[in-house]
């Protein structure tokens, strides 16, 4: 129970395999680095320490391509490999990692998240396959680019959107592909994930953005079809659901029960493909040249590897659940009335760099107001309902929370 079975969607690129590669490279070297509480956001009143080494894992590639998935498979294991070499010229190696890369297993599983049939038959085909599983790492996600927008590069928001793009199931198209799709994922495989009992502890990750900004947002148009800045909206969102979700485990955890964390992790910006739609070579290696100016300049947010990116997720899906702080509530003042109302405070993971590369993990704090609130109840209530509706439809047990 304690062998790991982990969940990455859109492994087959980006910051997707960014994190497939970084849990490979950790969970097969003799100190696993980010397994260990060293953050000042870390719970150090606590005492916990990480089950590692790891003697096995079966990483689950969830993907929409099964050749790119299977030339993912290839190269991670092509990139393990070529580390575990380095890592038998120490003259203290142990044959740890050789004994990691035998119980290793990298499967394919295919998925659609733009048609929510496809994310039930992903969900049975693992039910009927895996025991449990331990991590549900939810990273896949779309924007609908326009173009790009030169003159901030140096910030977040570099790219304009298009708008009205509908999905086959009838539901806003980005918004099914970075939110529904996820949410009904994990509500399908809920409880397989708390059959995991092992020490690392079951965890949902839900990759978010620098970018997300409730600026823009209509909750009328919550599933953000007209919306000419969907991808930072729909970021937001999602850092409302992880609050909102991780907020219900831990309040309604009952004595000797697992508990399902949520965290909400930003890989900072990264050279991934998720640009090169509209990116000649030249412009991409301008815009990768440009990023490193950013970071040189000051810019932590700029990792630019895929590597470096995922530090903040690996580190999510590896420390002990103790060490990481629970959402708060706190009291705000309210700038109307000059009252405070109750708030709930929640954690953002960050990675983020140094000028020189080195990576490390920061935090941001989300603080959730009234109107937040209100945005989260709402969301999740039209989910539900959809949920319920697609259940019904496909003549499946309800899957809603």
């Amino acid at each position: 129970m304690d062998r790991p079975i982990i969940i990455v969607t859109g492994a087959n690129s980006g910051v997707g395999f960014g994190i497939c590669h970084r849990l490979l490279v950790q969970l097969s070297s003799n100190r696993c680095e980010d397994a260990y509480p060293k953050y000042p956001f870390h719970n150090f009143l606590a005492s916990a320490d990480p089950q590692l080494p790891c003697e096995g894992l079966t990483l689950i590639l969830a993907c929409r391509s099964r050749q790119r998935a299977e030339a993912a498979k290839s190269q991670l294991y092509s990139l393990l490999d070529k580390h575990i070499s380095q890592l038998r010229k120490s003259p203290r190696y142990d044959g740890r990692a050789d004994k990691f890369r035998q119980n290793l297993v990298i499967a394919i599983h295919l998925i659609d998240l733009a048609c929510v049939r496809s994310v039930f038959d992903f969900a049975d085909e693992v039910i009927q396959t895996y025991p449990y599983i331990s991590h549900l790492i939810c990273n896949a996600g779309v924007v609908c680019f326009a173009k790009i927008d030169w003159s901030s590069l140096l910030a977040p928001k570099y790219f304009l959107q298009s708008t009205g793009r509908i999905s086959e199931d009838g539901l806003g198209w980005l918004w099914q592909c970075n939110i529904f799709g996820h949410y009904v994922l994990f509500r399908a495989l809920e409880p397989h994930l708390a059959k995991y009992t092992g020490s690392m502890g079951a965890r949902v990750l839900w990759l978010s953005s620098q970018e997300a900004t409730s600026e823009f947002y209509d909750p009328k148009d919550w599933q953000l079809i007209n919306d000419d800045h969907s991808y930072q909206s729909s970021k937001y969102q999602l850092n409302l659901l992880a609050l909102r979700l991780d907020q219900e485990a831990t309040e309604h955890r009952q004595p000797g029960m697992p508990v399902v964390r949520h965290f909400s992790v930003l890989p900072g910006i990264a050279g991934t493909n998720i640009a090169s739609a509209l990116l000649g070579r030249f412009t991409a290696v301008c815009m990768i040249v440009t990023f490193y100016i950013a970071r040189w300049l000051g810019s932590p947010y700029h990792p630019i590897s895929a590597f470096k990116a995922a530090i903040s997720a690996v580190h999510l899906a590896l420390v002990p659940l103790v060490y990481l702080p629970a959402v708060e509530r706190v009291e705000k003042p309210d700038a109307s009335t000059k009252a405070s109302e109750p708030a709930e405070v929640g954690t953002l993971y960050v990675s983020q760099t140094d000028r020189w590369g080195t990576e490390y993990v920061g935090t941001m704090k989300f603080v959730e107001s009234r109107a937040e609130d209100a945005h989260v109840k709402e969301l999740l209530a039209n989910c539900d309902s959809l949920l319920e509706t697609f259940c019904a439809a496909q003549g499946r047990k309800s899957a809603s929370g």
